[in-house]
């Protein structure tokens, strides 16, 4: 893990216990991002993404951390070992940041913050739905770095504008005791540059590990609900359904062809009790929306 020294500003490798304290940033990505290679050079310091990383790192020292992550600069990218690892060891470098910020850049100063935090970009990208719920301290900061306030402080706001409920931003209960149809409705109303990014964003939140082939499309978002049934018998991962005004005609698939087709899931905390057929029908009680295709096919069978 590459971490910047918060004093020096230059990039240190850590690896496993050896990895100190250190801060994490969360932001959406903007023109002239500070790569990996360009780290360390002058012309580094004249992009715009330069501001972002010294910000990070300046809070960072007065917080009391010696190091920092952001993500633009941390990860080796040329390396598709190092990008693979990156990606699927995210979720937990974002878990176990002492602080996480989270830089707004289109919330000015003037507009009221629970106004404005529904309009903001981060709320609707892939990658920052793990960087919302992942980290224990997440500090909130507009445009010019000034002060918004906490996680905590929001919990009912972002609840609102995410579809998360507040024990699990407010950290009383883990992501986890969510149903999978629950938890990739979460991701339903984001998007990522990349299509492949939609299924890779979400490996943290299923607590799943799979390499990254980029060119493969929305088939990476099949495998990862492959790798999700391999590790559990919650057949929510079944229940969703087409979208209104979507596109793209699924009928007679197996799995999802991305979160969207789960906007219309009925919020479940999974019962590891109850048997997978009452898992589903209990999802899915008193909702006008069909089940997925083959969802009643595979229960006969169970």
């Amino acid at each position: 893990m590459w971490l910047i020294n918060t004093t020096t500003l230059g990039l240190e490798e850590f690896f496993g216990s050896d990895t100190p304290r250190y801060a994490i940033l969360s932001h959406t990505w903007d023109d002239e991002e500070v790569s990996f290679q360009e780290f360390g050079s002058r012309p580094a310091t004249l992009k715009k993404g330069w501001s972002k990383i010294k910000k990070t790192c300046d809070k960072a020292a007065r917080h009391g951390y010696k190091y920092a992550w952001v993500d633009t600069c941390c990860i080796d990218k040329r390396s598709s070992a190092e990008l693979t690892e990156s990606i699927n060891s995210m979720f937990k470098w974002y878990q176990d940041a002492g602080v996480c910020y989270v830089y707004l850049p289109d919330l000015p100063a003037d507009v009221p913050v629970v106004e404005g935090l529904k309009a903001c970009r981060w709320f609707t990208r892939g990658w920052t739905l793990q960087e919302l719920i992942a980290p224990r301290d997440i500090r909130f900061y507009g445009r010019d770095w000034h002060w918004l306030g906490t996680k905590k402080d929001f919990a009912e706001q972002i609840s609102t504008i995410t579809g998360i409920r507040v024990p699990v931003l407010r950290l009383t209960k883990s992501p986890k005791i969510y149903s999978i149809s629950t938890r990739m409705s979460w991701a339903a109303n984001r998007t990522t540059k990349r299509i492949e990014d939609m299924a890779y964003c979400l490996l943290g939140i299923f607590d799943v590990t799979m390499p990254m082939l980029y060119g493969e499309g929305t088939r990476a978002f099949g495998r990862l609900q492959e790798e999700i049934i391999k590790r559990s018998n919650d057949m929510t991962i079944f229940a969703w359904s087409q979208p209104e005004g979507e596109q793209e005609d699924a009928s007679g698939a197996l799995f999802a062809p991305s979160p969207a087709f789960f906007a219309q899931t009925i919020e479940v905390e999974e019962r590891r009790t109850l048997s997978a057929e009452s898992r589903l029908a209990d999802s899915t009680h008193n909702s006008p929306e069909p089940l997925g295709p083959f969802a009643t096919a595979i229960l006969r069978t169970i």
